[in-house]
């Protein structure tokens, strides 16, 4: 890309981890709503389940997560109790014991939540739901604060995936983002997952962050390289202190420009795919062989509230505060307050805040943005054959799409769109042509590059 291009082309869009998007959720959908979509699951349908723990140790600036620091075990103690009662009322709305294919814990740091608690946790989550005996079990870690009593404590619970958050290893960056972490600690931590046969590795990345440099980034990486995970993710730091108050404590004068934050990210893309990764979507990576890849390879590959997945299933249910869900009639969002959230369950009430109910054009449109985000091509009159749609359907959006051909972002055969190579990691552009919502929100978005 030119730096005129970039320059054009760095607005702020979605990251399309779901369609309709979360700034397009609203109170009209409450837990009442969310009781009624629940009952109706039918009894075949696959699940996966999110719990959000919203607590760490101390607050990392580049942070964009709902979390607080919690310096005494008591809030998180009450908030293990919440969510064994949410748990519970979750359970009363079911009529069926579902199937559950993917179990993904959040945060926040998850592992700031002691061993037997969590262990009561996935009990009830075990006398709600079926496990499948080939569920993902996943959990993200902070490398600083684990144990090895906690890791064999995680594999005991079932746990058989980890993300480790990494971000960068050069101490002027840590010491900026207030995030202190050796590469030692952190291979450390990789032994004990793998001694105890939790052998899913995932490392987090980041780009764009204060005093980065392409030279810097890539010295990351190789560092990440030597600890052999099966999947990397490198992320750009979305820089919105408007939202995130704690921001504002990053110098603005510190951070790359777009120029700078493109040539990071493609060093680091270099890097990881010349040491045998295949790149996944536009920030993932992963070894030839793992699921991940295959999936995309084969077409097959999925985007939910966790980035790129391999999960199939057709609903997600939250637990914790700011937990999204998605059922076949739409998303739920619990309250993003932890007070709001306690009090509702208190009452014995589900914690829906907002959300939204989707129509069968949402889940067209969503179907197009999931391929072009997963596979950065679709055939536009095939889809419509597949859908029964009339033919002309989305003319005027590939009409829209014609500056982007011009500058050579898409190439078009009829109604065939291709995000072109080069041009990647600038596909949320294009499927924000086909997103009937997008206008009306722009500004609560992340940069695109």
């Amino acid at each position: 890309m030119t730096p005129d291009a970039i320059a054009r082309y760095d607005l702020r869009v979605p990251r399309y981890t779901s369609y309709p998007t979360a700034p397009h959720f609203t109170p009209e959908v409450n837990a009442g709503t969310y009781a009624g979509w629940l009952s109706a699951l039918p009894e075949t349908t696959t699940v996966s389940l999110y719990v959000h723990i919203p607590f760490c140790a101390e607050l990392c600036l580049y942070c964009g997560c709902h979390t607080t620091v919690a310096r005494t075990y008591n809030p998180i103690a009450s908030y293990v109790e919440y969510l064994l009662q949410e748990i519970a009322l979750i359970k009363k709305q079911l009529s069926k014991r579902l199937n559950i294919s993917h179990i993904h814990w959040g945060g926040g740091t998850p592992t700031i939540v002691l061993s037997d608690d969590m262990a009561r946790i996935m009990q009830a989550l075990a006398d709600t739901f079926n496990f499948k005996d080939e569920a993902e079990i996943a959990i993200e870690i902070d490398p600083r604060t684990v144990t090895r009593d906690q890791v064999e404590a995680l594999a005991k619970a079932g746990f058989n995936r980890a993300s480790l958050g990494v971000q960068d290893f050069n101490p002027q960056v840590q010491k900026t983002i207030n995030r202190i972490q050796s590469f030692e600690e952190t291979q450390q931590v990789v032994t004990w997952l793998r001694e105890f046969n939790i052998s899913g590795i995932n490392l987090d990345l980041m780009y764009g962050l204060p005093h980065q440099t392409v030279e810097g980034v890539i010295s990351s990486v190789r560092k990440a390289l030597e600890l052999e995970p099966d999947r990397l993710a490198l992320f750009g730091y979305a820089h919105v202190p408007w939202m995130k108050k704690h921001q504002n404590l990053i110098p603005e004068s510190s951070l790359p420009g777009a120029t700078d934050r493109v040539s990071q990210m493609q060093a680091a893309e270099e890097t990881i795919t010349k040491g045998g990764y295949v790149t996944v979507g536009i920030d993932h990576y992963a070894k030839p062989t793992d699921p991940m890849a295959v999936q995309q390879k084969e077409g097959k590959l999925h985007r939910n509230f966790q980035g790129y997945t391999t999960d199939t299933a057709t609903a997600l249910i939250g637990f914790g505060t700011s937990a999204i869900g998605f059922l076949p009639q739409g998303y739920v969002q619990n309250a993003s307050s932890t007070v709001v959230y306690r009090d509702a369950i208190k009452e014995g009430n589900l914690a829906t805040a907002r959300g939204i109910a989707i129509s069968q054009d949402d889940i067209q449109r969503r179907s197009i943005i999931e391929r072009l985000m997963c596979d950065f091509e679709i055939d536009i009159d095939a889809f419509t054959k597949a859908n029964g749609l009339p033919a002309n359907s989305y003319d005027d959006e590939l009409e829209r799409l014609h500056p982007l051909v011009t500058d050579g972002i898409v190439v078009m055969d009829g109604r065939y769109i291709q995000v072109t190579a080069g041009a990647r990691p600038l596909v949320r552009l294009v499927c924000a042509v086909f997103d009937r919502y997008f206008q009306s929100k722009q500004g609560q978005y992340s940069k695109a590059l």
